[in-house]
């Protein structure tokens, strides 16, 4: 079925009818509407409650990214405005988050404090009504999540300026907890601060963000002092301080902090994206749809590396992403993380992962998982 113009739905009737109309008259329909949504909401979340105990009895996981997934695709493709898809997607995104939080709460353990990327990731992904829970370290989401205390834990992979994020590779080398999502995160950075942007001689942020935006910082702030600190959150808190003092974070953070945006969107690649891994103790099932990855470490002699690397090849495996480690306290020796396109269930897959298996000193499946599109 064809798509309707955004000028041809029911709303513009409303707007013709509305124009003849009281303001008294239009809010006591607005009144109206938002009791009918009201209830339809709480039916919805009265049959997902049952969808919830169903999967509970089959023992099946609460969340089902792809099913959430699909959901938003087709809400999407029935929006006929005057809401933006990014509106409809954000309330939506809420809405399923209820539900889910009726379902069983779920805890999320990300790397703090709130309004950092790695915050707003997790509320991409599981919406406020999850638990949020902010820890100080990558370490410390990997913790959480390997001793139950979270269901899930969001970290940041790789980012498509700075690359890998080595933190989160050295958790992998030493964690049993697999990936079981993936949230590409568009990430767009503030100048934000009480005074006119002449003044500032101060410029705090995460190293991250400061390497990010320094081209930028180069450009239109080359005599202020670049001072990193240990996240954008308390960036935007010590900028509070004074009026020549500023901090690069997001708008969020900006607006929690009651911080104004001298500049906004000022990253120096306009595609800047982070890439955030969803871990848990257990990988997802397969959508059909999916990638994989892989850590391992291969003999040091020549020839070895790319004679694993020719694995992927012979089996028609398309990489996405491949990264070299050093292994902390063996000098010479690296592990390699490894991305294809499939699961890990799939018949190539699985002969790959065979063949790699004997070929290297050590393998480890990190998960598979739905390939996600860029939001944010």
């Amino acid at each position: 079925m064809a798509k309707r113009k955004k000028n041809d739905g029911p709303g513009s009737e409303a707007a013709d009818a509305g124009s003849k109309a009281t303001l008294a008259d239009l809010r006591r329909k607005l009144d109206a509407i938002d009791r009918e949504l009201l209830a339809a909401i709480n039916r919805r979340a009265e049959v997902a409650q049952s969808i919830g105990q169903a999967k509970q009895s089959q023992q099946r996981s609460i969340f089902d990214p792809r099913r959430e997934a699909e959901v938003i695709d087709r809400l999407l493709a029935d929006n006929c405005g005057p809401l933006a898809d990014e509106s409809v997607q954000a309330i939506f995104r809420e809405v399923i988050s209820a539900a889910r939080a009726i379902q069983t709460p779920t805890r999320i353990a990300y790397l703090g404090p709130e309004f950092t990327f790695s915050h707003l990731a997790a509320i991409q992904r599981f919406g406020q009504s999850a638990e949020l829970v902010p820890v100080g370290t990558i370490a410390a989401v990997f913790e959480e999540v390997e001793r139950g205390q979270a269901e899930f834990g969001v970290v940041p992979m790789e980012n498509s300026t700075d690359g890998r994020v080595s933190d989160t590779l050295d958790c992998f080398s030493r964690s049993s907890v697999r990936i079981c999502g993936e949230l590409p995160l568009r990430i767009h950075h503030c100048l934000l601060g009480n005074g006119p942007r002449e003044l500032i001689r101060i410029v705090y942020s995460k190293p991250q963000p400061l390497s990010q935006c320094r081209n930028w910082l180069a450009k239109h702030l080359p005599k202020a002092s670049l001072c990193e600190v240990a996240s954008t959150a308390e960036a935007a808190q010590l900028a509070l301080a004074n009026s020549d003092l500023a901090a690069i974070a997001s708008l969020q953070a900006g607006t929690n902090y009651g911080l104004p945006v001298i500049a906004q969107n000022i990253e120096d690649q306009p595609d800047n994206i982070t890439r955030f891994a969803i871990i848990a103790q257990e990988t997802a099932p397969r959508t059909g749809n999916d990638k994989t990855a892989l850590m391992l470490e291969i003999a040091h002699q020549p020839g070895a590396l790319a004679d694993a690397m020719a694995v992927f090849k012979r089996n028609r495996l398309n990489m996405t992403w491949i990264e070299s480690f050093p292994i902390p306290g063996h000098r010479g020796r690296y592990l390699f993380f490894v991305e294809f396109v499939g699961h890990q269930s799939d018949l190539k897959a699985r002969r790959a992962i065979a063949t790699l298996t004997k070929k290297a000193l050590r393998l480890a499946i990190l998960g598979s998982y739905a390939q996600g599109e860029p939001v944010g």
